[in-house]
């Protein structure tokens, strides 16, 4: 497998495929052949988790770096967030330059969808 890697894990049944799709678009149209891969992984039932594995040692240990989880972070990141932080895990002070507009550093608990409060979600049977 290719690296550095980030693996979008969602909840099918949540239908949160076109989001994780849409994030890696935007993760793509960014960092272009910087990243090697980026996958899309449905999950279990209501999990949203954003990873990041620099190696191939880092995907089978499964010591990635979780850079986003949507019941830990209250939500969905904000694009811009998401940029920042896979630049920050992956690239740190080499790789793509973040235009003017993302390099501002904004606190993540402003860049995020408003709180997600757990409930049921009747498609798929979780608690989301």
């Amino acid at each position: 497998m290719p690296y550095p890697k980030v693996a979008i894990v969602f909840c099918t049944g949540c239908r949160w495929g076109l989001r994780a799709s849409w994030y890696a678009q935007e993760l793509l149209q960014t960092f272009g052949d910087s990243l090697a891969e980026i996958a899309l992984v449905p999950g279990p039932s209501g999990q949203f988790q954003v990873l990041c594995y620099a190696s191939q040692e880092q995907e089978a240990t499964g010591s990635g770096t979780i850079i986003w989880d949507r019941r830990r972070d209250n939500g969905f990141p904000d694009s811009k967030y998401l940029k920042q932080a896979v630049k920050a895990t992956l690239f740190a002070e080499s790789g793509p330059v973040l235009g003017p507009h993302l390099a501002g550093a904004a606190p993540a608990a402003l860049l995020k969808t408003a709180a997600d409060p757990v409930q049921r979600c009747d498609d798929c049977h979780g608690d989301t």
